[in-house]
């Protein structure tokens, strides 16, 4: 229980504007975009503000020495329940530390809050010439700091992988207030553990990132947009593969089964022919338009030998924007073909791909469930969305006995739980299934290491209870 004592301390360190308890505001930090339903259990108790790492480091402070946890979130667009304080206490928003702190043209380098959102940062590089990859859908909104927790991938991860393969060094604030700086600008550093990674995924349960160290590259000077369509996803997943073992790497390859398009088409009011059974929309980049051209002859030519019915090169952005549109929209599309959905995020090696789709679609087969299959095809991260209407009991008996066959499936071929959204607590009664009695005991010492009393995101990734007698 947090005090009015308690409160105004808090007040103190943050300002009292910034330091929120209303039962409209407890309610709005309850939640996350994940399909986690709503709960009186998982309301902070206060909601804090920071605006620097000082206040978030005093905030920690007082919240070590008093035992209460602490819940670190930017705009909730995580899909697991990574930001809901399940366990009460403080909900820390860090959306006020949204600004650019240093920016390094020579060393092609950018300093952030964690604040910041994805889109903001990537238009901001790109005046300058320089790019910042990682592009999750939700960049719009979503902030670095999430980003971070969640080390999220995105469309492009296939040729320029995800947040971790850009973050070079962090501030990070600790359970008891301490704070310590990782990494660095240097591109070579074995100077002690490799910290910074450690947090990097982290999800919030081992530290308050305060600050963002992040490479570039050059900005792409030509990049367009490819659409194929095709009978069946199996020859969709062939293209795919082949088209990286014959070393074409497209800066985006993106998956949509026959549902997806469908769902599409109703959403937009397209005219797209059922018999089409998967699309795949494909981003090249490169020096010039003559490399674009080279690389979208060689995909056409993979395409045609694996029975495309149609291959559409964009002649302008206008028509590129055209094609995106079909995949930004996706997810709004399938989240209204049914009452209810369960958006699942599952990664496998790539040649595992065409085999994972089979088993989805057997599990779809046998609890008569529909479930749309999309994802990120170039690096195996699919999204499996399972459609249903929850208050039907038909379904309601199944759904979660589909989705644990679905996680089951991921594993036997190699892959994993999560290619980008994390466990939270979507996911974490799976959790030892994938890394073993072994490997949660590891989890489980680093986290007593740094967070000792169990107050940062308690909960999470595991069942954490925050510990008794603090």
């Amino acid at each position: 229980m947090i005090t009015e004592e308690i409160k105004n301390k808090l007040r103190a360190i943050v300002g009292s504007e910034y330091v929120l308890d209303s039962e409209i505001d407890r309610f709005g930090y309850s939640y996350d975009s994940s399909f986690v339903q709503f709960s009186e259990s998982n309301q902070p108790d206060v909601i804090v503000r920071p605006a620097n790492t000082k206040e978030v480091s005093a905030v920690m402070s007082l919240a070590s020495s008093m035992g209460i946890p602490v819940t670190a979130r930017g705009t909730s667009s995580g899909r697991t329940g990574g930001s809901i304080p399940v366990s009460g206490g403080i909900a820390l928003s860090l959306t006020r530390m949204d600004k650019i702190i240093e920016f390094d043209e020579r060393n092609m380098m950018v300093t952030v809050g964690p604040g910041m959102r994805t889109m903001e940062l990537y238009n901001h590089c790109a005046e300058k010439g320089l790019f910042y990859p990682p592009d999750p859908a939700s960049w719009k909104y979503s902030t670095i700091g999430g980003n971070i927790a969640e080390n999220a991938g995105g469309m492009r991860a296939v040729k320029y992988g995800v947040t971790n393969n850009y973050v070079m060094g962090l501030e990070v604030v600790l359970a008891d207030g301490s704070v310590i700086r990782t990494g660095g600008k240097a591109i070579k550093n074995v100077t002690g553990y490799n910290l910074t990674q450690l947090f990097v995924g982290s999800e919030g349960t081992l530290g308050i990132v305060t600050e963002i160290v992040l490479r570039l590259i050059p900005m792409p000077a030509a990049r367009n947009t490819m659409q194929l369509m095709f009978p069946d996803i199996e020859q969709a997943c062939g293209t795919i593969h082949a088209m990286l073992q014959s070393g074409l790497v497209p800066a985006a390859a993106e998956l949509m089964d026959h549902t997806s398009i469908q769902a599409v088409a109703r959403h937009r009011s397209l005219n797209i022919d059922p018999a089409i059974g998967a699309c795949v929309i494909i981003e090249i980049d490169g020096e010039d338009d003559a490399a674009l051209q080279k690389q979208a002859s060689g995909i056409e030519e993979t395409a045609r030998r694996f029975s495309a019915i149609e291959v559409r090169t964009a002649a302008n952005q206008a028509e590129s924007d055209d094609i995106w549109s079909i995949r930004r929209g996706l997810s709004s599309a399938v989240g209204a073909m049914a009452p209810n959905r369960f958006g699942e995020d599952i990664s496998v090696p790539r040649d595992a791909f065409p085999d994972m789709v089979r088993r989805i679609r057997d599990i779809s087969e046998k609890y008569s469930l529909t479930i749309a299959v999309y994802g990120h095809a170039g690096d195996g991260n699919l999204h499996p969305s399972v459609l249903c209407d929850m208050s039907n009991p038909e379904h309601a008996g199944k759904v979660h006995t589909a989705i644990g066959e679905i996680f089951d499936a991921a594993l036997q071929v190699g892959g994993t739980l999560s290619g980008e959204h994390g466990i939270g607590i979507t996911k974490r009664s799976y959790t030892e299934k994938a890394l073993g009695t072994a490997g949660i005991e590891a989890h489980k010492a680093i986290k007593a290491a740094l967070d000792p009393k169990g107050i940062l995101n308690p909960g999470k990734i595991w069942e954490q209870p925050v510990k008794e007698g603090n």
